[in-house]
């Protein structure tokens, strides 16, 4: 790890950790904007990691990106801090100048250049944050608009109490618009490695969570930690985690390759990681759950930020689903004989 990556990662988990608490939580989850932790995050370039530092980043890539969106998965964080990192990222990939506070992103793809017209649905802290990010569906515009510009804004939330709004813009003028090199269907591929660092982190927490309980709950005179059956699912969580993790790094250290070669696909490697992260959800929120008992399905308990959230992210930028079908187009395309050689090409040259 690099000597910025190491200082984010004290830097991000010590903010965190300090201000992220249970109550800030459950008020985020009633409507309340997390102002001073938002100003927190900013001051502390955690939203712009990306840019240079001329443009107010720190000049680092995407696995920069990761500690932090790892970071801010593990502890639950109710800010839209993915979204805004993406969307900066965007708008930089197409020389937009990023503007201050939260951002959105339009999941939808986007072809209109002057004035947007678009039902946008599901669109994260769609409500909350003055600019929305877009793309069109072959990566070559990226645009921006202001979220009061819709003109009906209809509000929803996720399974995890976040929100997730109906935009609709009818002849909304465009803020910017500029040409980028990017993957087809950009918001929805890089929406995809986001979440997956955000699974990724939130995983960790429900290991730590289920291995605290497990040796704190006594039954029959001894820690259920102690016993077998629970060890075992346990051991099956902790080999969740971990290949949630290595799978992460792998579609971040992909990214950070493309941002340095234009030429480079990061395709292949976003899939892999949103579907086994997703693939793993299912299991390590029912092992962790059924460790918990009852108490983890109670809104008193802590479990259920990290596990509903996991639900909520799973399905989003495409579902584990989604992004198998993808990897097995992408199979019969090539060819079945090229796959093992393109997938030890790619491991090698990462």
């Amino acid at each position: 790890m690099s000597e910025l990556r190491d200082m984010l990662e004290e830097t991000v988990d010590r903010l965190f950790a300090e201000r992220v608490t249970k109550e800030l939580i459950e008020a985020a989850e009633r409507g309340d904007w997390p102002r001073t932790l938002w100003d927190a995050v900013e001051a502390n370039g955690l939203t712009r990691p990306h840019l240079p530092e001329d443009a107010g980043g720190a000049g680092g890539s995407w696995l920069e990106s990761l500690v932090i969106l790892r970071a801010a998965g593990r502890h639950t964080v109710p800010l839209p801090v993915a979204e805004t990192i993406l969307g900066g990222w965007l708008l930089a990939r197409a020389g937009i100048a990023v503007p201050d506070g939260p951002l959105t992103v339009l999941p939808q793809p986007v072809t209109s250049a002057a004035a947007l017209d678009i039902v946008a649905d599901e669109v994260p802290w769609g409500g909350t944050a003055a600019y929305a990010v877009f793309a069109s569906a072959d990566g070559r515009r990226v645009g921006l608009v202001r979220t009061e510009t819709a003109r009906e804004t209809r509000r929803s939330e996720s399974v995890a109490r976040e929100p997730r709004d109906r935009l609709c813009f009818v002849g909304a003028p465009v803020l910017a618009m500029g040409e980028a090199v990017l993957p087809a269907h950009p918001v929805r591929l890089y929406g995809a490695l986001v979440r997956s660092a955000q699974m990724a982190g939130a995983l960790e927490s429900i290991l730590a969570q289920a291995v605290r309980y497990a040796g704190e709950r006594v039954q029959f005179g001894r820690p259920i930690g102690q016993f077998q059956v629970i060890q075992q699912e346990l051991a099956r969580l902790a080999g969740d985690v971990a290949a949630a993790g290595v799978a992460a790094e792998a579609a971040f250290r992909a990214a950070a390759r493309a941002e340095a070669d234009r030429t480079f696909d990061p395709t292949l490697e976003i899939a892999v990681a949103k579907t086994r992260i997703g693939e793993a959800v299912d299991r390590a929120t029912s092992i962790a759950h059924q460790t918990h008992g009852a108490i983890g399905f109670t809104y008193e308990h802590g479990l259920h930020f990290a596990t509903r959230r996991l639900w909520a992210w799973r399905a989003e930028f495409g579902s584990d689903a989604f992004w198998a079908g993808e990897l097995g187009r992408m199979a019969l395309a090539r060819g079945a004989d090229a796959l093992w050689p393109d997938i030890t090409a790619r491991a090698v040259a990462s």
